[in-house]
Formats: C-alpha cells, sequence, structure tokens
C-alpha cells in the first residue's frame, strides 16, 4: 500500500505564506495578491482582484481557486473579505479587450482592483506578470495562484466575481448557455454562436469571432 503523502494543512498553510515571510524578512508590512479571472474566455470581462493584509491569512482550505469546486470557493471568499485589511475587484470589459488586447486589458483590470482596496501596499505579488506603471516592489511568481496564499485568494476572489457576472449574462440572454461553460470555448458555447452570431459581450477580437461568416447580433433572446 502507498503511504498517505498528504501533507497536514497547517504545514501546507506554512508553505503557502513562504513569498509573505520572505518579504516581511526585507521589512515589508503591508502585501497585496494580485490575480485575474476570464484572460481565455470568449466572453464576458477579465475580472482581477487584489487581497491586502498585514498578517499571514491562515485560513483552511485557501488554495488555487481552479482546485476548489464552486461552493467551497464562496466560502472561501467570505473568509478571505473578512480577515483581508482590504480587498478590491477590477474589471476591464469587452470593448476594452478588444480595443488594447487581453494583456492589456488584465493589467487595466488589475490596477483598478489595486486601487479598489484604497490601500498603499509595500509589495505587490503578482501571478507570473508585473504591472509596469504602478510603483514601488512587485514580485511575479510563477504559479503563484497555487504557491502564494496572497495570490491564491485574489484568485479566489477573482472567479467568485467573474462566475457571478456570467451568470448574470445568462439570465439576460440565456442563448449561449453562459453559466454552465463561463464563456470558454465549449463544444455547446460555438454550436451556440454558429447559430446565433456573437452578441455584445462576446470578445469580438477572439478567434473563432474575428471570422466574418460570424455576424454580431444584438437581437434580444427568445422569451
Amino acid at each position: 500500500m502507498r503511504a498517505d503523502r498528504r501533507i497536514p494543512e497547517p504545514l501546507r498553510l506554512l508553505a503557502l505564506h513562504r513569498f509573505e515571510r520572505a518579504a516581511r524578512r526585507r521589512g515589508m508590512r503591508v502585501l497585496a495578491g494580485l490575480d485575474e479571472a476570464g484572460r481565455g474566455p470568449l466572453a464576458g470581462p477579465v475580472v482581477a482582484a487584489c487581497v491586502a493584509s498585514d498578517r499571514p491569512l491562515l485560513i483552511p482550505g485557501l488554495d488555487d481557486s481552479k482546485r476548489l469546486s464552486d461552493g467551497r470557493r464562496r466560502f472561501l471568499a467570505a473568509e478571505i473579505r473578512r480577515r483581508a485589511l482590504a480587498w478590491g475587484i477590477g474589471l476591464a470589459g469587452v470593448e476594452e479587450i478588444d480595443r488594447y488586447n487581453i494583456l492589456e486589458a488584465t493589467r487595466l483590470a488589475m490596477r483598478r482592483a489595486l486601487e479598489a482596496t484604497g490601500v498603499r501596499p509595500d509589495c505587490l505579488l503578482l501571478d507570473a506578470m508585473r504591472l509596469p506603471d504602478v510603483s514601488g516592489p512587485q514580485e511575479a511568481i510563477v504559479r503563484g495562484d497555487a504557491r502564494c496564499a496572497l495570490i491564491a485568494a485574489a484568485s479566489i476572489l477573482a472567479k467568485v466575481h467573474r462566475d457571478d457576472i456570467l451568470e448574470q449574462l445568462d439570465r439576460e440572454d440565456p442563448r449561449y448557455g453562459f453559466a454552465r461553460h463561463k464563456g470558454y470555448a465549449t463544444p455547446e458555447h460555438l454550436a451556440a454562436i454558429e447559430r446565433h452570431g456573437p452578441s455584445p459581450h462576446h470578445r469580438r477580437s477572439f478567434a473563432p469571432l474575428r471570422e466574418p461568416r460570424l455576424p454580431f447580433t444584438n437581437d434580444a433572446p427568445p422569451v
């Protein structure tokens, strides 16, 4: 029988704070993690979240949002909002994604999320990217949402907020199934685009929506 290799939760949480501990050893007190949800989908905004804290967020179960169920994400999101020093959400809409490209739109959403916290952190921790026009120390951490507590917390808030937006879009226009696939290029979603054409919520700069055979439609959904 194979031995159970799972790390006890207290030790896993300590490991998840390794980057925060290193920053605080350098004299930084208020740290902020930034992450986004929705860079890859064909529809909906890109959503960023910023979570700032002056102490470890030792929340049991805290992890990369992609590893969590919807119910668990929502439970942890409430705990993060309750325990964080400050948190903020920022969006970049479909028009901005199409105008600037998804990378610059993501940075725009992150700057808005940082501004929404109302605090000036001593250091930013980001998932494998930087914000060139934001002053102060920044650390770009590869796979940060799985390796850094504050980035994981931001990933959860961003994912929950974006899911809520897509579920609302689905209620407004049920033709595309946004609540089920959250805008990603699933066979169901692609078939709906083929059938109805793109809606105002689709990213026209993304393939296959760039193709001329998919005309823009603003028709009301069927009653």
